[in-house]
């Protein structure tokens, strides 16, 4: 399947960059690079909201990013059923701007947390599912607030709705207090709406997929969509 993609810079994104080679590499096509005071996107399939600290997390992550101009036709993009990935701070905009239910607090140890970790799969949906049902991704992470936390009714409609697209793990797959590293609500680490077409994940597929990291894990998400 062809997939054509394009990343959204705000002030403050740092994976940006990350997020095109990853994108232009296991695609083989060029991204369209949008800055965040544009208004339209491009045609494409695949939208990805980078990792960082947009607008330096002044007021609350992703809080001001949710107010960018192109944060219109991201939420058209969404509504035509065309696909977003947030990673990490792109995952707490989209919660910001509601296309994902809940919200992400400070780690459980309020510190800031930069390393791999073990993630697997939960329901299956687009974005997952060439990755098996036992099989466990070496992941990194890199931030402060990446803490999942939702309502008690809130969690029943994502189970009962199986949004639950990863989970925090071990590595051989067993959800611990210990695995847990942020101390996500029921060790969630990624999400989807509804739809199943737009994906929050704290952990970094775009660090995870090239020769020289520890881990190539992380293609398997983008395969999953290229199918």
């Amino acid at each position: 399947m062809s997939l054509s993609s394009a990343v959204i810079t705000f002030p403050g994104s740092n994976c940006d960059r990350d997020a095109q080679t990853y994108l232009e590499i296991l695609t083989n096509q060029d991204t369209h690079k949008i800055w965040h005071k544009d208004v339209l996107l491009p045609k494409v399939d695949l939208l990805i909201i980078p990792g960082g600290f947009s607008f330096g997390d002044y007021l609350r992550s992703g809080a001001m990013a949710a107010k960018s101009p192109i944060i219109d036709d991201v939420l058209k993009h969404a509504e035509r059923g065309g696909y977003i990935i947030g990673i990490c701070n792109g995952f707490q905009i989209l919660t910001e701007i509601g296309l994902l239910d809940g919200a992400l607090n400070r780690n459980v140890k309020l510190k800031f947390l930069a390393k791999n970790c073990f993630i697997k799969k939960n329901h299956e949906n687009n974005f997952n599912k060439k990755i098996s049902q036992d099989q466990c991704l070496s992941i990194p992470v890199a931030h402060n607030e990446g803490s999942y936390y939702n309502s008690e009714e809130g969690l029943k409609l994502l189970q009962d709705n199986e949004q639950i697209s990863f989970l925090y793990c071990d590595e051989e797959g067993n959800t611990t207090d210990s695995s847990n590293l942020n101390g996500s609500l029921n060790h969630i680490a990624g999400i989807t709406n509804k739809k199943k077409n737009v994906l929050g994940l704290m952990p970094h597929p775009e660090r995870a997929f090239q020769d020289f990291h520890t881990s190539q894990d992380g293609q398997l998400i983008l395969e999953s969509l290229l199918g």
